[in-house]
């Protein structure tokens, strides 16, 4: 067959694929009639195509699909949740985003929780860290005492707010405004972005 033409390999195909022209069907007969090599593989091919065709009617077993995918390996977590990533990059950068904002804020606060702060006012007195009112003395502003204590023993005409620390009311004292006390982390981050942006 090494020595046969070329053509003859393409006759059998097109004989097969029942495309072959008439005078190429009596030269690829007479071809196959004297050489064996070639007699024996166009044989080969016809015995290939009839398995084919016979089995194109079999059918998988029901289930089989399931069966195979049930033997795989399972996918790995770390797999999945870079497919999820990957698949979903606008809520990755936003949780990022997120994460790092809070962590920030997080550490704001933590170098800020350290040190004694309130409003500046020459009629307030400072003892160990408590910011007082004194009796009969008006303060026509808001007050702020972060890390400390407030006493109220005069009046304050504006809000009172009192960041990780207490506030403590005399009988005479009063206060027109609001009275806050933040304690939590989240109820500082809300003032503090409240604060920034009035």
């Amino acid at each position: 067959m090494t020595s046969c033409p070329k053509q003859i390999v393409h006759y059998m195909h097109e004989y097969l694929d029942g495309d072959i022209r008439e005078e190429a069907k009596k030269e690829l007969k007479f071809h196959i009639e004297t050489c064996a090599e070639c007699k024996k593989h166009f044989a080969e091919l016809k015995k290939t195509i009839a398995l084919v065709q016979s089995a194109s009617h079999i059918e998988a077993p029901v289930g089989f699909t399931a069966n195979v995918l049930a033997l795989l390996p399972r996918e790995g977590k770390k797999i999945g949740m870079e497919r999820w990533f990957r698949n979903h990059p606008f809520l990755t950068a936003a949780a990022l985003f997120l994460l790092l904002m809070s962590g920030g804020f997080a550490s704001f606060f933590s170098q800020e929780d350290n040190h004694f702060a309130f409003t500046k006012n020459s009629e307030l007195k400072v003892e160990n860290e408590t910011v007082i009112v004194p009796a009969g003395t008006i303060i026509e502003e808001d007050l702020v005492v972060k890390n400390g204590n407030i006493r109220i023993e005069g009046s304050v005409e504006g809000d009172v707010t009192v960041i990780n620390g207490e506030r403590f009311m005399a009988s005479a004292g009063s206060v027109t405004g609001e009275i806050k006390e933040i304690d939590q982390l989240f109820g500082r981050i809300w003032y503090e972005m409240k604060s920034l942006f009035q």
